[in-house]
C-alpha cells in the first residue's frame, strides 16, 4: 500500500481551506470544515487555522484567489505550519500550482480519505480495494517527486529514447493499477461464493453516514466484538453475524459509513463491498440525530444508495443517539418562527421524519427504546422469511403457548 504522505507525521498542525459559492450556505461550508477536522483529527494531525473565501467558482489555479493565497502564506510562515489541507478535490494543475506557490505539503480532501482509510485498512479485501483507489488518485497527479517508484525497469523496449522518468512511472503505476484490478476480481468472486454460500436467510444491512453509530448498533443486535470507535470510517470491511430475534434467525451486515464528496476512486473500488447493501433485502439506515446536519447526511446517504442500488426494498429509518440529542428552548417572547435548533426530540417525531411508515428514535448505547426497535425488524424479517420459508412458518405458528405442537 502507499505510504501517505500525511502518515509519516503524526499530531502536525494543519490549514483547512474551503470556498464559499452562491449555491452553499455560511453555515453549511462550516458543517464541511467541522468534518474536514474531524478527518484531519482522524489522521492524526492537529487542525490549527481555518480560512474561507467568497468566490463565484474555485479559482481554476490556485483553488482561492491571489490575495487569500498570500494571506494563507504569510500565516503559514508566521506559525510555521508545513501542512494545508483544502476541502475539495484539486485538480492536477491546481495541486502543482499550490505546491509551488506554497512550498508545503498540499493534501485536498479525497487525499486526506484515502489515508484514513489505508490506516484503517485491515484485511486483505479492503487493503487491495484502498491500494487501487489510491493508485487511480496518484496516476494524473504525477510530478518529478515521484520519480522514486523505480527508477528504472529492465528489459528490452521497456524505455523508449529519450523517455523521461515521470512517463517511467506512469508506465509503472499502470501495470500496478491493472494487477490490484486482477487481484480485486479473484476476491470479489470468493466473497461472491460467500454470499452464496449464506443460502435463503434474510439479510438486513446496516447503512448510514459515517460515525453515525452503525457499528455500536451491530454489537448490540448480534452480541458481538465488532470494532467501535468515536472515529470517522472506524469500519471499512464489511462484517456480517448471524442474529435471531425471537425465533426467526438473519444475517445482519455493517457496511462501510458514506460521507459528502465521497472520492469517486473510493466508490469504484469499493463496489463489491457495498454488494451486502445491493443484496440486502432490508436496509436499516441508521442516523446520528444529536447531529446537527442529521437531515444533509440523510441525503447524502439516500443518494449515494440511489447509485448503488435503485431497487425499491424495505428500508427502516434508525434515529441513533437520542441520549446526546441537544437543542436550544426558544424563548416565550421571541416571535420569530422557530429553527432547527429549537426543536425538541418531540418536536422532531412531529415532523415527516416520526410520520415515516417505518422510523425509530433510539440510543443503541444505551439501549433507548431498544424493543420496540427489535420488534420492527422482527415484523419486517418475518414477513420475508415466511416467503421464503412458508414451511417453517407454519410450524412456529403450530405450536401453543406451552410449546407442544397442536
Amino acid at each position: 500500500m502507499i505510504e501517505s504522505p500525511s502518515s509519516q507525521k503524526e499530531l502536525e498542525k494543519v490549514v483547512l481551506v474551503a470556498v464559499k459559492t452562491p449555491e452553499v450556505s455560511m453555515q453549511q461550508v462550516n458543517e464541511y470544515l467541522d468534518e474536514l477536522a474531524f478527518l484531519a483529527e482522524t489522521a492524526g494531525a492537529i487542525p490549527f487555522e481555518r480560512f474561507t473565501q467568497n468566490l463565484t467558482m474555485p479559482d481554476p489555479k490556485t483553488f482561492v484567489g491571489r490575495g487569500k493565497l498570500q494571506e494563507i502564506i504569510d500565516f503559514m510562515k508566521v506559525h510555521e505550519v508545513k501542512t494545508i489541507i483544502f476541502d475539495d478535490e484539486l485538480s492536477p494543475s491546481q495541486l502543482r500550482n499550490l505546491e509551488r506557490e506554497l512550498k508545503v505539503l498540499v493534501l485536498d480532501r479525497t487525499n486526506l480519505i484515502l489515508d484514513i482509510f489505508a490506516r484503517r485498512a485491515q484485511t486483505a479485501h479492503a487493503k487491495t480495494q484502498v491500494e487501487l483507489a489510491q493508485y487511480q488518485y496518484l496516476l494524473p497527479r504525477l510530478t518529478r517527486m515521484w520519480t522514486h517508484l523505480e527508477r528504472q525497469r529492465g528489459g528490452i523496449g521497456m524505455r523508449g529514447p529519450g523517455e523521461k522518468e515521470i512517463e517511467t512511472d506512469r508506465r509503472i503505476i499502470r501495470d500496478k493499477i491493472a494487477k490490484l484490478k486482477i487481484d480485486l476480481k479473484k476476491i470479489d468472486q470468493q466473497m461472491a461464493t460467500q454470499r452464496q454460500n449464506r443460502g435463503k436467510m434474510v439479510r438486513v444491512a446496516l447503512v448510514g453516514y459515517t460515525n453515525v453509530g452503525k457499528s455500536t448498533l451491530m454489537n448490540v443486535l448480534s452480541k458481538s466484538e465488532v470494532f467501535a470507535e468515536n472515529k470517522l470510517f472506524a469500519t471499512l470491511d464489511t462484517t456480517v453475524r448471524k442474529v435471531v430475534v425471537d425465533n426467526i434467525p438473519f444475517l445482519l451486515a455493517d457496511t462501510v459509513g458514506f460521507i459528502r464528496k465521497l472520492p469517486h476512486h473510493l466508490v469504484e473500488s469499493f463496489k463489491s463491498t457495498l454488494d451486502e447493501v445491493r443484496e440486502a433485502d432490508i436496509l436499516l439506515h441508521v442516523v446520528d440525530v444529536s447531529h446537527p446536519g442529521f437531515e444533509q447526511q440523510i441525503e447524502v446517504v439516500t443518494k449515494t444508495l440511489n447509485e448503488i442500488d435503485n431497487r425499491e426494498k424495505p428500508s427502516i429509518l434508525v434515529f441513533n443517539k437520542v441520549d446526546a440529542y441537544e437543542y436550544t428552548p426558544k424563548d416565550e417572547d421571541d416571535l420569530t418562527p422557530k429553527k432547527r435548533e429549537n426543536y425538541s426530540l418531540d418536536d422532531l417525531k412531529e415532523t415527516w421524519m416520526g410520520k415515516q411508515p417505518d422510523c425509530i428514535f433510539i440510543s443503541a448505547k444505551n439501549k433507548v427504546n431498544f424493543v420496540k426497535f427489535k420488534q420492527i425488524i422482527y415484523d419486517e424479517v418475518k414477513k420475508i422469511h415466511s416467503q421464503r420459508f412458508p414451511f417453517n412458518d407454519y410450524l412456529y405458528n403450530s405450536y401453543n403457548q406451552e410449546g407442544e405442537l397442536e
